[in-house]
């Protein structure tokens, strides 16, 4: 028997920090923002990390959309509670806490943020980001980001910048819906160009990966993927969320949501599928083609409804226009 395992090529930030010693954070009461994809190329927690850690003091865990262990569904109302595993009190940055309180920071010295994105603006985790930094500023705490590899790449720019009167916890900041940082970068940005509220600026540590390079999408860095949500079950959905997620907002049309093929299909009922996959293949748009589909969502709003539509197949990410297919 063959275990397939790909050697990592890069080291996130929690694994340079521990090579370093967990040199600042020695003596210090941190706080974390994480969630389940805060691990190591091991899948170790950043928590338990944390925890174990000679020297470090773990003393908050705060929760973005989903909980600090994934124990919520997208949406879902997250409660304050207490870490099951090592009994450290857990903050909710989700509901009608989304930024940390001074109560929540008090006995803190520093402040970490370790969570995989997906690189596309409408995405909660990194709104949270931003205003975990606005709390450090307000309380003079450093804010220590562990960076993590871009899904999408460091290079893929796309879509528009929101306008100021349409910002929103999905759409924060004036940056291109698909941005091409890696969450390290775009706390720099937000810091340095004063982007956070009221021109607010912390305190700011990035923690760099070894080994990622601007070109690389996430397959090739290595790393296991964990699921940044439970509709992102794979690094491929990332390029899928793009380009097909605004319109399945819309409610015009299912984007495979509540089926096994999230953000890959545009389906309808009203749909003749073969049709549109011979029209959408006739526009020869670069690196994707269109297979006519027909399925049942298993939850959601067309549950049990038979939907039909095309399925995106990417055959080459690099030269697709992901915003442009919907």
């Amino acid at each position: 028997c063959t275990t397939l395992y790909t050697q990592p090529v890069v080291k996130t930030g929690i694994e340079v920090l521990r090579e370093r010693g967990f040199d600042i954070l020695q003596g210090k009461r941190v706080g974390l923002v994480t969630n389940p994809t805060g691990v190591d190329s091991r899948l170790n927690s950043t928590i338990d990390i944390l925890y174990a850690a000679p020297g470090v003091k773990l003393a908050a865990l705060f929760g973005p959309e989903h909980g600090v262990r994934g124990d919520f569904a997208a949406g879902d109302k997250v409660e304050s509670t207490t870490d099951s595993r090592t009994g450290i009190p857990v903050y909710s940055l989700y509901g009608k806490t989304p930024r940390p309180t001074p109560e929540m920071l008090a006995g803190v010295d520093v402040l970490i943020y370790d969570i995989q994105d997906i690189g596309c603006r409408s995405y909660t985790y990194i709104t949270t980001m931003s205003l975990a930094m606005e709390a450090a500023a307000q309380q003079k705490i450093p804010f220590v980001v562990l960076d993590r590899p871009n899904p999408l790449g460091g290079i893929r720019m796309e879509g528009n910048i929101v306008e100021k009167p349409f910002t929103s916890f999905v759409s924060m900041f004036p940056i291109p819906y698909v941005y091409g940082l890696t969450c390290g970068e775009l706390a720099r940005l937000l810091n340095e160009e004063r982007m956070l509220t009221d021109g607010a600026s912390c305190k700011l540590t990035v923690v760099p990966m070894k080994g990622w390079k601007r070109t690389m999408v996430f397959p090739e860095t290595g790393l296991p993927w964990v699921p940044t949500s439970p509709h992102v079950p794979r690094d491929v959905t990332s390029l899928h969320y793009v380009s097909t997620g605004i319109l399945g907002e819309l409610g015009v049309i299912s984007e495979g949501v509540g089926y096994t093929l999230p953000f890959e299909t545009f389906a309808a009922e009203w749909i003749d599928p073969a049709p549109l996959a011979e029209r959408m293949n006739a526009l020869n748009l670069m690196g994707v083609i269109f297979r006519p589909i027909t399925y049942k969502p298993f939850y959601g709003r067309s549950t049990g409804k038979t939907l039909k539509g095309v399925q995106v197949h990417l055959l080459d990410p690099s030269a697709v226009n992901l915003m442009a297919i919907q």
